[in-house]
């Protein structure tokens, strides 16, 4: 009797097997470029740990922790956020526990029943969560279409925000942002960057700074290309404050513990432009093996997808890869649109010329077996 009220549950697992959609998860080891699953050591395209900054230890006296309103606010938070502030010529800034709970946080205590939020339709679901705990009225234009959100921007609201990545996560491609900071002050409204995947990685200042965009309010990661953990929103004073009142993820959560707030300060105040040089000719070498293989067209960031269509036969290329000794995993639906899985290439600066062309090698097998190229062609006229 107990068990027939959870055969829902093995019916669903049933479906996302027989949809190619079921996911399980691989435990391993990672080492610099490499991972070791099951006594495999493969190359990793998988990391967010974009500029391959070598790990050091933290401190365990300073990881014990309360929320920040009670007892947790150490004094370490107070630097970190400061140096934040001043690398996003931003006014204020606050950490959160997490990337995913500042957008949940910060968007809904912005934001709320009456205004409008207008987002791009390939933005991240952390972003579509928010929202939807705002209670706002949600208006989706087309991915980086200028000219829907001039359109839509013009819908009557209390207050209008607009909230888009700087780089998308599984497409790879820069916002337009600098026209779409002019089309949102044109219209009086309120500009949100998520700009985990750009932030360091591109630049201090991040996708706005790069792009040359006024942007209100940024909420990024510092567990990407920073390697150390956590979130954090840097926007003026008021914003700020607003969020320590009414920002339920940061009010009603215990605080990161002060040893990984020092961890990050100090990656903070590292010189990370030997590693955003590496990273960039890494991106070069890939992108122009992979465009002379009809795979990808044009310039690239460090996330290059490549795309398969079906979730089935992303499965494949994945599995594929991985026998020639790449690490990497089949992106589908609904972290894409249906008929758009992918695999995607994550471009690191642990990787070495020799590392590429391995993948590289592997990737060309995977085009020839898979007719990806043909996919590729197909996913860029549509």
């Amino acid at each position: 009797m107990a068990g027939s009220r959870f055969s829902y549950v093995d019916d669903e697992i049933e479906r996302l097997r027989r949809e190619s959609l079921y996911r399980t998860l691989t435990y391993g080891r990672t080492s610099g470029p490499h991972i070791t699953v099951g006594g495999t050591t493969m190359l990793n395209l998988c990391s967010n740990d974009y500029l391959g900054i070598q790990s050091s230890e933290m401190i365990p006296s300073r990881m014990q922790s309360s929320a920040r309103l009670v007892s947790g606010n150490d004094e370490v938070y107070r630097a970190a956020e400061d140096r934040l502030s001043e690398l996003k010529s931003m006014p204020a800034s606050l950490i959160y526990p997490t990337g995913y709970m500042a957008n949940l946080g910060v968007v809904a205590a912005v934001a709320g029943s009456g205004d409008l939020i207008l987002s791009d339709r390939l933005n991240h679901t952390s972003i579509i969560q928010a929202i939807k705990l705002s209670g706002a009225k949600v208006s989706v234009y087309g991915h980086n279409d200028t000219e829907d959100l001039e359109r839509r921007i013009r819908e009557g609201a209390r207050r209008r925000f607009v909230v888009t990545e700087g780089i998308f996560s599984m497409d790879g491609d820069y916002a337009r942002l600098k026209e779409i900071a002019e089309i949102v002050q044109k219209a009086g409204a309120i500009l949100v960057l998520d700009d985990a995947h750009a932030d360091f990685a591109v630049g201090s200042g991040g996708a706005a700074s790069l792009l040359g965009a006024d942007v209100d309010i940024i909420t990024s990661s510092l567990s990407k290309a920073l390697g150390s953990f956590g979130g954090y929103v840097a926007s003026r004073q008021n914003v700020v404050d607003l969020c320590i009142n009414r920002s339920k993820t940061f009010m009603f959560t215990s605080a990161l513990p002060a040893g990984i707030v020092e961890h990050a300060l100090d990656r903070l105040n590292m010189d990370l432009e030997p590693h955003r040089s590496r990273l960039a000719r890494n991106v070069r070498h890939l992108a122009r093996g992979l465009e002379q293989m009809g795979l990808v067209s044009g310039p690239q960031s460090h996330i290059i997808p490549v795309l398969v269509g079906d979730a089935a036969r992303a499965t494949e290329v994945a599995g594929f890869l991985r026998d020639r000794g790449i690490f990497v995993q089949p992106i589908r639906y609904p972290t894409v649109p249906q008929d758009e899985a992918r695999i995607r290439l994550s471009v690191t600066a642990w990787l070495e010329r020799d590392h590429i062309e391995s993948a590289l090698e592997a990737l060309e097998s995977a085009a020839t077996r898979f007719g990806l190229a043909t996919c590729s062609r197909q996913a860029r006229q549509t």
